[in-house]
């Protein structure tokens, strides 16, 4: 795959991103802009208007029909997005200088190119302190790296193994089949999406805090790169089956209620991607008390696990191979591969990659057994249509419950600290007794009906997405960067109760650190979901 030509535009700018879009030639455009103030996409060409994010914090990415061009947007203050920026930059449009000089060197690849719109001496002679040396225009510039500065990236050879068919590892088929990888998926079970994925239908939301803290931005990242990416895999309601029908997510109690209107009077969140209702409204929506109000996310829903694995795996065509109903049990690396067998030792499939995401099966490896994963029990309650009052959106507090479909209503979900894989009628009096104090009913019994999975948690319930970690290397270790590593062998682990939304966000920075990529994520975002994350600390404890 030819290099990809990487862009910043430190204030976007219409034009200038169709002018670069007009001159990449064929050749793959990763464009990548500053928007310090919201920008009116209705000039741009639809296919980039249809994808334009909402005015939230983050980084937001967008695709080309073609797969020839990605936008990454990043709404904020503009000197903290491009210090967070994670990418090696061939050119830069320096629309204002930032106050930290070897912030902008940091992303430069040795050669690339700048080009100033207004630079002051004592600017030019920072940016010249920096490696960058001008030419006589006094606005355009060539880094220059220092020796040693910038490692050359190696691409790998495009092989890879992908243990586990759930949302995890279907999404990371779909991700690096569209980089022109071989992937060989690997399922102990006869079909995709038969573990945790095999819910009838999960629910999608953001998440919101007063702080705007880690998890907030995380899961506010993931949730709209998924709504992306679900449409260019055809779509809920379409290829993908569930409804965007809307979340309504009540508040606890009047303390919960107060810090959830700050935070809607804080005005950073547009009514199209949050909406704070009041009593009255809220209530009127749910057709019960909802006394301390709730938010409104008109771009959530439910969708149906298998369904999203399904498209995933389909986009894959020829390129992805699968070896179902093969229980790989051991892996050995060999001469520069890794050697996947079962437990008869026999030979399920080799390459120089292999992705972990097999959920809390992935510590039954010996290369992943120390990683802090827990299996945590949740029982779904399937419920016939007409047992609850009917709404067309889901709704939850304590408990969720979806809009009915093909006659059924999903209640749930429970979380327990037990193995039992059977539907028990405790965990379903307990998840009807939640959902009919939202709704103002009686409690009522039914018939026992729902599904057990096990979500794969980690400590601090955020994915483990990245390089495995390798324990038994000795060494002290104060940054992510020095924690020792297995060659090759990576995870996408931990996804908790959001795998239908982590998924795709995580599978795409994964095959951007393969593939040597711009990050999808803002650099401490990436560094959250870093699975040497436990083990760093634990070294950091010891020495």
């Amino acid at each position: 795959m030819a290099h990809v030509l990487v862009v910043l535009d430190t204030d976007f700018d219409g034009a200038r991103f169709g002018a670069a879009c007009g001159a990449h030639g064929g050749r793959r455009l990763h464009y990548i802009a500053l928007a310090p103030r919201p920008v009116d996409a209705s000039h741009l060409p639809q296919e980039w208007r249809v994808q334009w994010p909402p005015c939230v914090p983050g980084q937001h990415r967008m695709v080309s029909r073609d797969g020839l061009v990605t936008l990454d947007v990043l709404i904020g203050q503009p000197d903290a997005c491009l210090a967070q920026l994670a990418a090696r930059v061939d050119e830069v449009h320096l629309a204002w200088v930032p106050a930290a000089m070897p912030v902008l060197a940091r992303l430069m690849v040795d050669g690339a190119r700048l080009q100033a719109v207004h630079l002051d001496e004592a600017q030019r002679a920072e940016l010249q302190k920096n490696g960058f040396v001008f030419d006589e225009s006094r606005l355009r510039a060539v880094f220059y790296a220092r020796r040693g500065e910038h490692a050359a990236f190696t691409a790998p050879e495009r092989r890879a193994i992908v243990i586990g068919a759930g949302v995890a590892g279907a999404a990371a088929c779909e991700r690096l089949a569209a980089r022109g990888w071989k992937v060989t998926l690997v399922e102990r079970h006869a079909q995709p999406a038969s573990e945790a994925s095999g819910n009838l239908a999960g629910i999608f939301m953001p998440l919101m805090s007063k702080d705007d803290n880690i998890a907030t931005r995380l899961v506010r990242a993931a949730y709209l790169y998924s709504l992306g990416r679900w449409k260019d895999l055809g779509g809920i309601g379409a290829a993908i089956e569930g409804v965007q029908s809307g979340v309504l997510h009540l508040a606890r109690d009047g303390a919960h209620a107060q810090v959830q209107r700050q935070i809607a009077a804080s005005g950073l969140y547009p009514r199209e991607f949050a909406r704070w209702l009041e009593a009255p409204e809220a209530t009127a929506m749910l057709g019960a008390p909802a006394p301390d109000g709730a938010w409104w996310f008109e771009q959530g829903g439910w969708a149906r696990p298998s369904s999203i694995c399904a498209a995933m795996l389909d986009a894959c065509g020829a390129l992805l191979t699968r070896r179902f109903s093969s229980s790989a049990l051991r892996l050995e690396r060999g001469d520069e591969e890794w050697l996947v067998r079962d437990a008869e030792g026999g030979l399920i499939a080799a390459a120089p990659t292999v992705i972990l995401a097999a959920g809390t099966g992935a510590v039954d490896f010996a290369q992943a057994a120390h990683l802090p994963l827990d299996a945590v029990r949740g029982q779904v309650t399937h419920l016939a249509e007409g047992s609850l009052p009917s709404l067309p959106f889901v709704v939850c507090r304590e408990a969720y419950m979806t809009p009915a479909h093909q006659g059924i209503v999903c209640v749930g979900a429970s979380y327990d600290a037990d193995a039992d894989a059977e539907v028990r009628a405790s965990s379903q009096h307990e998840n009807i007794h939640k959902i009919a104090a939202i709704l103002d009913v009686p409690a009522f019994d039914a018939p026992l009906a729902g599904r057990t999975g096990f979500r794969c948690m980690a400590p601090d319930r955020l994915p483990l997405a990245g390089a495995l970690p390798d324990p038994g290397v000795p060494g002290r270790c104060e940054r992510l960067r020095d924690v020792p590593r297995w060659p090759g062998l990576f995870g996408l682990l931990g996804y908790a109760s959001r795998g239908l939304i982590w998924a795709p966000l995580a599978a795409e920075l994964l095959a951007c650190q393969l593939e040597g990529e711009p990050l999808p994520l803002e650099s401490q975002l990436a560094a959250a979901l870093d699975p040497a994350r436990f083990l760093l600390r634990e070294r950091r404890r010891a020495y």
